[in-house]
């Protein structure tokens, strides 16, 4: 499910008063499989579950649903069930009286576990039947329901056509004013954003998003076009209002695709690398004489400073107190250790790249200092590759216990070559399952992140659902100018986690043992 972007027990989450109130929290979303969740402060923790009211079911929900919203303040359960035609006869198989029965017994379940907030959300309302959409709501509003997110979930519907249905049910389904109308809008058709406006327009007071839209299939509505679209055209939305920092989006987009490895696109609507840019000579004239000529958004509003007017320009030239300055300036704070370490890392690339843009700094510091616990780490790597003949790669690590181990492999290029020498070196089986590499700027000498995914050996992960062992996935991200660094980087930081995770494994396997044996005796 995507993050709800706001959510309140009263239906006035989005509100028409003054937005200088205080702002209400943001909603958080928590996977299900998770026994125990965070402590937070204000945020609103959901833990989701389809409906089913089986025994083994009760049982799934009883131990994690509850339990994984326990210490939020504002905890929600969140159940759905499909009511679309198709949905039920082919996928379901059941009568819509069986899945009014289930939807009706799954939320009175929910709020029998003693969670105040429960939201259920008819799958596939976009193409389900009115007056069954109708019927089905008002049933688990009697049933205890306070939130109805109703889903577009396979982006079909236009956005007049969804923003009527936000509006027919709100009219047409009894008790619906003690509940939250919520949408949910996949992006099959390029419309969710749209779509999501238009259901906020229509009444709708909760907005289900994801930052840079990220989600099943063609992705979800996009938490920073949403969150945009309503602050610059608040007027005719009904003064409606978020109270998001949003500052803080092309930072929290930064972040979203460094970890996820999934980069959005350079047009991509106000997070993309071209979104505040002015190529053609007429807009250009148009931006020098007056900005608001074309930006109906200032970078300031979301956190994008230009680096042509942020004033520190740093390179291999600059010192300790200038490039401090710039972590600070980008909201970095580290400590004196850690910035050493970076420094280090910056003068070899200073030495190299005539000018080090923000990009590069942040590319450096996600590299260098933002990484697991390290087990191994690279000394040197040196590769050869071109027509004459098979690439190679000698790797020199530095391992757990201080000392050096080199090895030399051959391959099918440099980056396979250097793998297979650490693999070499490290003796851990593994599956190599994604690798991608992009620029982080332009130019020849632009700084190479990697990002990889590898699977092993490691079946002790145990499927929340089914209880099925699995091998799990482990990400590593890499960042260096030349390509081979980068990527031996990136798999020595996946390698690491799962060294991380098979010693936490063992430790913890250790301790059962031990205390079995103090039972026995």
């Amino acid at each position: 499910m995507a993050s709800s972007l706001l959510s309140s027990p009263k239906p006035s989450s989005f509100s028409s008063a003054n937005p200088t109130s205080t702002p209400r929290p943001r909603a958080q979303t928590l996977s299900p499989f998770r026994a125990a969740a965070p402590r937070f402060s204000h945020g609103l923790a959901t833990a989701a579950a389809a409906a089913n009211p089986s025994a083994s079911r009760r049982c799934y929900h009883r131990a994690f649903a509850r339990p994984a919203v326990r210490h939020a303040r504002r905890p929600r359960i969140h159940t759905f069930i499909a009511t679309s035609e198709i949905h039920m006869q082919h996928k379901l198989r059941k009568t819509p009286e069986q899945v009014v029965a289930i939807a009706k017994e799954m939320v009175a379940y929910a709020r029998s576990l003693g969670c105040p907030d429960v939201e259920f959300s008819p799958e596939d309302a976009g193409r389900s039947n009115r007056e069954f959409l109708y019927h089905i709501l008002e049933e688990v509003i009697k049933a205890g329901a306070t939130t109805l997110n109703i889903p577009d979930t396979v982006g079909y519907t236009l956005p007049y056509e969804f923003g009527k249905l936000i509006a027919d049910i709100k009219a047409n389904t009894p008790g619906i004013e003690n509940a939250i109308i919520s949408t949910h809008c996949q992006n099959d058709l390029g419309l969710a954003t749209a779509n999501t406006l238009a259901g906020a327009h229509a009444g709708a007071r909760q907005l289900e998003v994801t930052i840079n839209g990220i989600g099943e299939r063609a992705g979800n509505a996009s938490l920073e076009e949403v969150v945009m679209a309503i602050k610059c055209r608040r007027e005719l939305l009904g003064g409606l209002y978020t109270g998001i920092n949003t500052q803080h989006i092309t930072m929290s987009s930064k972040m979203v695709q460094e970890h996820s490895g999934l980069h959005v696109q350079p047009h991509k609507a106000i997070v993309g690398a071209n979104a505040f840019a002015h190529e053609s000579g007429i807009h250009q004239d148009g931006m020098l004489k007056y900005k608001g000529t074309y930006e109906i958004i200032s970078p300031d509003d979301i956190g994008l400073t230009r680096a042509n007017e942020f004033g520190i320009v740093l390179g291999k030239l600059s010192g300790r107190h200038a490039v401090r300055s710039k972590l600070v300036e980008l909201g970095y704070e580290i400590t004196d250790k850690e910035f050493e370490d970076f420094f280090k890392r910056y003068k070899e690339v200073a030495e190299k790249k005539k000018r080090v843009t923000d990009e590069d700094i942040e590319a450096l510091l996600s590299d260098e200092i933002f990484q697991p616990k390290v087990f191994w780490s690279l000394a040197d790597v040196q590769a050869t590759c071109g027509t004459l003949g098979l690439s190679t790669a000698t790797v020199k690590l530095i391992g757990p216990d201080g000392d050096e181990k080199i090895a030399c492999a051959v391959g099918t290029g440099p980056v396979d070559a250097a793998y297979k020498a650490v693999d070499d070196i490290i003796q851990i089986p593994t599956v190599l399952r994604e690798y991608s590499m992009t620029s982080v700027t332009e130019g020849i000498d632009a700084i190479a992140t990697t990002r990889v995914v590898v699977t092993g050996d490691v079946s002790d992960s145990k499927h929340a659902l089914t209880g099925h062992s699995f091998n799990r996935a482990f990400s590593g991200s890499g960042a260096a100018l030349d390509i081979v660094v980068s990527s031996v980087r990136a798999y020595l930081s996946a390698l690491n986690k799962m060294s991380s995770f098979v010693g936490a494994i063992k430790a913890s396997s250790e301790v059962s043992e031990s205390q079995r044996v103090q039972t026995t005796e």
